[in-house]
């Protein structure tokens, strides 16, 4: 790192000049102070990049130093000189904002790292600042980004909102595909009408064509009236299509015309509807080999295909992951009333090295959990997924008992590999070799199944038939076998 400027404080006046010497010598700009008074008049007169303060004091310690610097200078890191004494204090000040401490005798090499660091991080959070406040114009409080892929997704957002095209968006599932759809309706000349999301995968495709056109009274049995579709709806708005290659071949040319000519007829209609709609779509599969396959017309891709934005997984944007988490961490607090502040910088490193199969679906679903089960300040690693933490050594297999019958071995390896997948659908679906559709159709039927289970007169057990309330993989005995 450059220059910064760095503000040290210690009650030793020896001890703090050697301290300015060293860090003069590195190429920062040195302030020095004696007390806690004398340091919180100097920040507010020089406005350090870093506070570097010992930790034990008279009269005015560091961490009343620290109290007082969150309120006048709430961005800036603060590290502590501790001696071995005063480890609990020390940890205490993680607990209470400071960036890192270390332990005297200085060692001069961790010292520089961790001011690099520190530096880092005040950097970062004055571009994740400036970042959202261009995400506020786009209207989503939910795209959370400063890494250089995400920079660029932003860009494009800015770019094709204003305009009429379709837009596709690619990406794992949990990527945010829906989040950057509603930014770009966000900054349109459309922000004012309505914005409908459908995701394609999860309806039957007998019902399909109803629920993007509607259908008039008496169209097929259980239409006892009027109802209209999605189109319809979101007129004179947008129309997000999650999973658009789960619409059946047969459907396509249908919803090709009405994206042509802007006229739709409702199932069972007889009068042709104008609409005004613009079209997003996204989906998880490769539509070139599905227009190869002969499942997907070349047509309407090109139709919807007109700009493309892709979402990267978050595995390919770990800078990313401290912002969300503490987004999140935000969010859920207020939910709960917890008084959680952020994350221990160990359980942050998890968070950062985990791979993320589940993208920020994944993510989101941890820091709730973990927020859950935090009592104090910090979110440490106890409180992360098992699996996450490392402490499952079976991380890539489960249990099943004998005397299962293969549909429940089948619900217990789906139900299990959904999991192992951090609820990623679509990702499970290819494990597995499976259409999402099909995997949609078995997840509804152990629901209804689950249920009737749960209905009075239904029969005991768990959520799923009897094996506990864990996802159906509860206690287990000696007579059971192993699934890799």
């Amino acid at each position: 790192m450059g220059s910064a400027r760095i503000l040290a404080v210690d009650d030793e006046r020896d001890t703090c000049e050697a301290l300015a010497d060293m860090l003069s010598a590195w190429g920062h700009k040195v302030e020095i102070a004696f007390d806690g008074h004398d340091a919180l008049r100097k920040a507010n007169e020089f406005r350090p990049d870093v506070v570097l303060s010992d930790l034990a004091m008279p009269e005015t310690d560091g961490l009343w130093l620290l109290r007082n610097l969150k309120e006048e200078l709430p961005d800036c890191p603060v590290v502590f000189l501790t001696g071995r004494g005063t480890i609990d204090a020390a940890v205490e000040s993680i607990r209470e904002g400071a960036y890192d401490f270390i332990v005297k005798p200085l060692d001069t090499a961790r010292l520089k790292v961790c001011i690099d660091r520190a530096l880092e991080k005040k950097e970062t959070m004055r571009e994740v600042q400036t970042l959202r406040r261009r995400l506020k114009q786009l209207g989503s409080s939910d795209l959370i980004a400063q890494s250089a892929g995400m920079r660029k997704v932003i860009e494009l957002v800015e770019k094709v909102a204003p305009s009429k095209a379709s837009v596709s968006i690619s990406g794992e599932s949990g990527t945010g595909k829906e989040v950057v759809s509603r930014a770009v309706h966000n900054l349109s000349l459309r922000r004012d009408k309505p914005f409908i999301a459908i995701n394609c995968a999860s309806i039957p495709a007998t019902l399909i064509e109803s629920e993007l056109f509607g259908h008039e009274r008496g169209a097929f049995t259980g239409a006892d009236q009027r109802r209209p579709g999605v189109f319809e709806m979101a007129h004179g708005g947008t129309l997000f299509l999650d999973e658009l290659g789960e619409i059946p071949i047969e459907l396509q040319a249908k919803l090709l015309r009405v994206l042509e000519e802007g006229k739709l007829r409702r199932l069972g209609g007889k009068v042709e509807i104008e609409v005004d709609v613009r079209v997003l779509c996204a989906t998880n599969r490769d539509l070139k080999l599905e227009i190869k396959n002969g499942r997907f017309r070349e047509d309407l891709y090109f139709r919807l295909n007109v700009f493309q934005i892709h979402l990267p997984p978050l595995r390919e944007r770990r800078d990313d992951v401290p912002i969300l988490v503490q987004h999140f961490v935000d969010k859920f607090r207020g939910d709960s009333g917890k008084r959680v502040s952020g994350v221990h910088p160990e359980a942050m490193e998890v968070l950062k090295n985990y791979d993320w199969p589940g993208n920020i679906r994944e993510l989101r679903n941890a820091v709730e959990r973990a927020v859950i089960l935090c009592d104090g300040e910090l979110i440490t690693r106890e409180h992360l997924p098992p699996d996450m933490a490392g402490k499952s050594p079976e991380r890539h297999t489960f249990r099943l008992p004998f005397g299962l019958s293969l549909d429940a071995v089948e619900r217990e390896y789906i139900l299990g590999s959904l999991q192992r997948n951090g609820n990623n659908k679509a990702r499970t679906a290819e494990v597995l070799g499976v259409s999402e559709k099909t995997l949609y159709n078995k997840l509804n039927r152990y629901a209804a199944e689950a249920r009737a289970q749960q209905a009075p007169g239904g029969g005991g057990g768990g959520p799923l038939g009897g094996q506990g309330s864990d996802g159906g993989m509860g206690a287990l005995g000696t007579n059971s076998f192993v699934i890799r």
